[in-house]
């Protein structure tokens, strides 16, 4: 085992403890942003049984062990938990977000990397989980409206989709 094998489950470590931090301040708009995640992940199991692309590493050597038969390739699913989380982060706090970013365009290159994934499966899962999840934050600002306290705050998921 390699540290980019590692790495890439790693980071969904970095996004929860992320969710963790901005759960103390943002509670049930944190809560929410992490449900989208989930939401996002159930959305690619969905799209991966419609579409059942075989893995990479069916035919060529991959560094990372690959998954069983019947663990399909599209979209990639650290993909779309990576985009989904980097987009609730982003809409909940900017300095989290940018991090988070750089944190899922590597989560998702290091699939392709270690040869789980072809380049279309982690884009497409990227693209996937921050629609998804900026979906969530639309409906959460229509259902949630935001407080008065709260109106000042530049980072706040209602704030940033006005």
């Amino acid at each position: 085992m390699t540290w980019l094998t590692v790495g890439t489950d790693a980071v969904l470590g970095v996004f929860a403890l992320m969710f963790l931090l901005l759960w103390l301040q943002y509670k049930l708009r944190a809560f929410l942003a992490g449900a989208g995640v989930v939401v996002a992940y159930a959305v690619s199991e969905v799209v991966k049984l419609v579409v059942q692309e075989e893995r990479p590493c069916r035919t060529a050597p991959s560094i990372a062990e690959c998954p069983a038969p019947g663990d399909w390739s599209f979209p990639s699913n650290h993909s779309t938990i990576a985009g989904a989380s980097a987009m609730a982060i982003f809409l909940l706090h900017r300095t989290y977000g940018w991090i988070a970013v750089v944190c899922a365009i590597a989560a998702a290159a290091s699939r392709v990397v270690v040869g789980v994934h072809y380049v279309h499966d982690v884009m497409a899962g990227l693209a996937l989980g921050a629609l998804v999840s900026w979906g969530i934050a639309l409906l959460l600002k229509k259902k949630m409206p935001v407080r008065r306290e709260e109106a000042d705050a530049p980072t706040v998921v209602m704030q940033r989709l006005r």
